[in-house]
């Protein structure tokens, strides 16, 4: 530890695996340290945002491919949620399109299972001093990918919305009514009029009308 580090309460971690046997592996190697804590356990993309919405940790350690959907979908709702909260996605494999993924959806840092757990431990560390894990070269290459164009990209408003706020701005535009979205969303009428409304909001926008024009645009192309 360097000077200082001792004063600074511990990282809070959840770990987010659909195996069991890998998250208990993890939570025994980060329970060996002094300066981490274990808040929390998931195994799915819902199970995850739940999580992380009842212990606000510090750093999510994700596993990119979930049982239910991915973890890179996880690590969208719970930074937009949670600006403060960094994730680390870790995978079986080195995928680009995965890397690239990822650090649009917010994550911090990639680590593929077969570190060593020294090296998971510093990494966990690393994004939680608020760093990045990357190195310049990955950094330029995502920012040339970026510069070469993503739909988020042709405009700033539609990057503030959350991904189920952009399902939902595509269902909008597809004419389905707040019930006919929360049978396909699953959610109750109430929460996607909720979801309108913020989106609206964060759109600039003031009818499902105008939702709809703006999301044939910029979502439909």
């Amino acid at each position: 530890m360097t000077p200082g580090d001792e004063k600074r309460p511990p990282l809070r971690v959840l770990l987010v695996d659909d195996h069991e046997v890998v998250r208990s592996g993890i939570r025994a190697l980060l329970q060996a340290t002094d300066d981490i804590v274990v808040t929390g356990e998931a195994g799915s993309v819902r199970e995850a945002i739940d999580e992380a919405d009842r212990t606000r940790p510090d750093v999510v350690v994700m596993d990119v491919r979930l049982a239910d959907g991915s973890g890179i979908e996880a690590t969208r709702e719970i930074r937009a949620k949670h600006p403060t909260t960094a994730v680390v996605m870790l995978t079986s494999f080195a995928d680009d399109e995965a890397l690239f993924a990822s650090i649009m959806a917010g994550a911090s840092g990639y680590v593929l299972k077969q570190v060593k757990g020294g090296e998971l431990v510093r990494a966990i560390r690393t994004v939680g001093k608020g760093e990045s894990l990357l190195d310049p070269s990955v950094t330029n290459a995502v920012l040339d990918r970026l510069r070469r164009g993503k739909h988020l990209m042709l405009d700033e408003k539609l990057a503030r919305l959350s991904p189920q706020e952009e399902r939902i701005l595509s269902l909008v535009a597809d004419g389905k009514t707040n019930k006919e979205i929360g049978d396909e969303l699953h959610l109750a009428e109430k929460t996607v009029k909720n979801y309108v409304s913020s989106m609206l909001a964060k759109l600039g926008l003031e009818s499902r009308t105008q939702a709809a024009i703006f999301a044939n645009k910029h979502l439909k192309s």
